[in-house]
């Protein structure tokens, strides 16, 4: 129901040339030669499965190695990182995309909340990273969505209750895990990495979508951890997210995630410390 009309020169306008914000080659190196090398011989310390519809915690030590696995069928999962020492230090999506794009693979980090700003987790090896950008700009591993939570679908349902979304299972995990009242918790939970999710904005009408993933049993993510990280992983209610989400009816999976300890450090690596900046 727009009632603007387009100036005489609206075409030369649009015409102008995109300017990207953040050169990505100015971006700290990650070291991702030297981070495959450290995680060839490195052995396996602990594994989590993640139901179907539900949420779990882990701890991975600054220097350890951690990966989520399609174990059974097609499944997404919505990712939370924390900074172990202060849960206050979180990942933060927007700067991650403003960084390095909609969607993150092999080479690209997950950064954290201000007034940190640092490296939290380095993704090392994706077997989606061949899906690429689709012909309807959709990608895998984004970090454009938010979560699924109880209170949009509230909204949108006409006020309808639904207990198992990504937000309400990262929240339960995170309250048992170190042990806080939903009250304390709640306000820790933050925007997601969404693992293995294939998603975009349409063309004409900028509206966020999504497709069926194409993650298959056996796919996996690996990160390393830069700093010591509490992990949270929701299996989404949607599946594979080809329909719908925070429904019962999508036919759900759990998820794997593996925790590896390197026999050495990598070489040339140092836990990155809080960003610089300062006020004075």
């Amino acid at each position: 129901m727009s009632d603007t009309h387009a100036p005489p020169d609206a075409d030369r306008r649009r015409a102008l040339k995109p300017v990207i914000c953040y050169d990505p080659a100015t971006l700290p190196d990650p070291g991702l030669v030297a981070l495959r090398a450290a995680r060839a011989d490195a052995r396996k310390t602990a594994e989590i499965t993640v139901p179907p519809r539900e949420g779990r915690c882990f701890d991975v030590p600054r220097g350890h190695f951690f990966r989520i696995t399609s174990i059974e069928g097609p499944q997404v999962g919505d990712l939370n990182l924390w900074s172990a020492a202060d849960p206050n230090e979180r990942f933060f999506s927007g700067k991650t995309r403003a960084l390095h794009g909609t969607h993150l693979t092999a080479g690209d980090r997950m950064w954290s909340s201000l007034p940190a700003l640092r490296p939290m987790a380095t993704v090392i090896r994706d077997t989606l990273e061949w899906y690429g950008i689709d012909a309807d700009g959709g990608g895998v591993h984004d970090v454009i969505g938010t979560r699924c939570d109880p209170y949009t679908h509230h909204l949108l349902s006409g006020g309808k209750d639904y207990h198992h979304c990504c937000h309400t299972n990262l929240t339960r995990a995170l309250m048992a895990h170190l042990d806080l009242p939903r009250q304390q918790a709640e306000p820790l939970v933050h925007d997601v990495l969404n693992v293995f999710m294939l998603t975009g904005f349409t063309r004409d009408t900028g509206q966020y979508f999504m497709k069926a993933s194409p993650v298959r049993p056996g796919d996996f993510i690996e990160f390393f951890a830069e700093i010591d990280l509490i992990g949270g992983l929701s299996a989404c209610p949607g599946g594979d997210c080809g329909d719908q989400h925070s429904s019962d009816k999508a036919r759900c999976h759990p998820l794997l995630v593996e925790i590896f300890a390197p026999n050495s450090a990598p070489s040339g690596w140092s836990s990155p410390v809080p960003n610089g900046h300062s006020w004075d």
